[in-house]
């Protein structure tokens, strides 16, 4: 069996597993996170959610929004869809079989659900290379190893095709193989990048105006006419498409603040949000 080893453990977040746990801790504590620790008490039907992927010292808080939220939630598989920021591997890469390892433990990866997905889409492969450098799908392990207790398997989703034409065919993809058990959808994507912070939030807002009405064709439309440069613009698309395949009805903005937002330095920051699929 494969074992998918941390890429980014002692730069993203803490490599040593008691800092790793009072750092997500931290997250949830935080100003900018839901200031309370997992488990909710919310019963809301939650299909997926939108979170950020940089350093946990950065996004964590944010992240942990989204987390909270979907923290009393029981599912047995957890599909994470993000972008392929190193461009290797495959177009779109799901991961057949094997573990993916954090510093809190082993997850392993549902291959029966790999096989399917597969299955009623070619394009979207299976390939363990893809998955090996990147950050966006890895910080995510984490968080749901903290807030979960019971055994969860992950389908890992990395794109380096981000067209709305993929992004349909992916959330269409995981609509289907999502019907047949207790799932939760995980997409992944910063925001706007490097850009003044009052810029950032005007640029983030324009977005995620869209997302919220789960509306892929004007979200493309903004992004191409705005320049939003959102990273995971694809992964943000399939789990709209997803989750409103699955009965979503709408999209609430629980959080969003910028990295300057939470260091003070706000001449060139990115843009987070936490957003939920109800």
């Amino acid at each position: 069996m494969q074992i998918r080893t941390p890429a980014v453990a002692g730069m993203f977040y803490p490599k040593a597993q008691q800092e790793l746990r009072s750092n997500i801790r931290e997250c949830f504590l935080h100003n900018f996170g839901p200031g309370k620790l997992p488990p909710s008490t919310n019963d809301e039907n939650i299909i997926g959610v939108i979170v950020p992927h940089a350093g946990y010292m950065y996004s964590g808080p944010i992240a942990a929004n989204s987390y909270y939220a979907i923290s009393s939630l029981r599912p047995d598989l957890v599909i994470i869809i993000g972008p392929n920021h190193w461009g290797i591997g495959c177009d779109i890469a799901a991961m057949k079989d094997g573990l993916w390892r954090t510093p809190l433990g082993d997850v392993e990866v549902d291959t029966h659900t790999a096989i399917e997905i597969n299955k009623i889409s070619k394009n979207i492969e299976l390939d363990f290379f893809s998955h090996t450098r990147d950050h966006s799908l890895e910080v995510q392990v984490p968080m749901l190893q903290e807030i979960y207790s019971h055994k969860f398997k992950i389908l890992p989703i990395i794109l380096i095709n981000q067209s709305h034409d993929a992004a349909k065919e992916i959330g269409m993809a995981v609509s289907k193989i999502s019907k047949d058990k207790k799932t939760v959808i995980v997409g992944s994507s910063d925001f706007t990048h490097y850009e003044e912070n009052e810029f950032a939030y005007k640029q983030d807002k324009s977005l995620i105006e869209p997302i919220l009405g789960m509306n892929t064709d004007e979200f493309y439309r903004i992004l191409q006419k705005n320049q939003v440069s959102a990273c995971g613009y694809g992964a943000i698309a399939s789990t709209i498409i997803a989750c409103k395949e699955l009965g979503a009805t709408k999209g609430t903005l629980v959080k969003y603040a910028t990295s300057g937002d939470v260091t003070g330095e706000k001449n060139s920051v990115v843009g987070y949000a936490s957003i939920i699929f109800s």
